[in-house]
C-alpha cells in the first residue's frame, strides 16, 4: 500500500517512514506544501499523512486546494496543533482523520488501514473473497483455512486486487501502487507477481483483460 507522507521535520519524518515502511507501507516523503500538494494531484496514493506546519504552503492550504481540485484520496492530518478549532478547521477542510503528535506508530498503521478500508466501502478489516481470507494488520493469508506463503509484493498485490475487486487495473496503476519513490521496477515485475499469485491460490483468481491489464471478478461473477 502506497502513502504520501508529508512532513518537515527530518527526524521525526525519517522515523514515520522507517516505521510505516516495517509495517507494510510503501512510504513517498516530502517536506514541503507545494510538493504534498504536486504529489496528491498527480499520484493516486492509497492514503496520505499530512504534517499541517509546512513550509511554502501551510497543511491546510493543501488539503483545501487539493479537495477544491476532486482529489478523493483519504488524508490524515499529524499535527502538534491540538486546539479545537484547529481540530475543526482541519476536518472542515476535508480530513478524514486528526490526530495530534506524538503518535503511536501501531496506532498510526492502524488507522491509515481503517482510512484506506473506508474508502474502498470495506466494513471489516480482513478481506475475504471465495475462500481467501487476508489480514492486513498481520499480513496474514488464509486459503480455506490454512496459511499461505506470500512475498511482501505478492501479499500488496493481492490486498489491492481485493480492494479493487470488479475492476480492472492497468500494469502502470499496480506499478504505482506497489513501489515507491526510487524502487527499481523489472518490466515485467507485476506479470511475475500474477505469475506467482496464480501458482499459490488457483489459475482462475485473477482475470486478464486482453490489451488493458488484470481484474479480481466481484464474488457475483461481475
Amino acid at each position: 500500500m502506497r502513502i504520501l507522507l508529508a512532513e518537515d521535520d527530518a527526524l521525526l519524518g525519517d522515523g514515520l517512514r522507517a516505521g510505516l515502511r516495517q509495517r507494510g507501507y510503501q512510504v513517498d516523503w516530502v517536506r514541503s506544501g507545494d510538493a504534498a500538494e504536486s504529489e496528491l494531484r498527480a499520484q493516486p496514493y492509497a492514503a496520505a499523512v499530512l504534517d499541517l506546519g509546512l513550509p511554502h504552503k501551510d497543511g491546510m492550504e493543501v488539503l483545501a486546494a487539493v479537495r477544491r481540485a476532486g482529489v478523493t484520496v483519504p488524508v490524515l492530518v499529524l499535527t502538534a496543533r491540538d486546539a479545537i478549532p484547529d481540530r475543526i478547521r482541519g476536518l472542515d477542510a476535508g480530513a478524514d482523520e486528526y490526530v495530534v503528535k506524538p503518535v503511536d506508530l501501531d496506532e498510526l498503521a492502524a488507522r491509515l488501514r481503517a482510512l484506506v478500508r473506508r474508502a474502498h466501502g470495506q466494513v471489516q478489516e480482513t478481506l475475504r473473497f471465495q475462500d481467501l481470507e487476508l489480514d492486513p494488520a498481520a499480513r496474514q493469508l488464509r486459503q480455506a483455512g490454512a496459511p499461505v506463503t506470500l512475498s511482501a509484493r505478492e501479499f500488496d498485490l493481492l490486498h489491492t486486487f481485493l480492494l479493487n475487486a470488479g475492476r480492472v487495473l492497468t500494469r502502470d496503476q499496480l506499478e504505482q501502487h506497489l513501489y515507491s519513490w526510487g524502487q527499481e521496477v523489472d518490466s515485467n515485475a507485476v506479470e511475475v507477481h500474477v505469475h506467482n499469485l496464480r501458482r499459490k491460490l488457483g489459475a482462475g483468481l485473477i482475470r486478464t483483460v486482453r490489451g488493458i491489464g488484470y481484474m479480481l471478478p466481484r464474488e457475483d461473477g461481475a
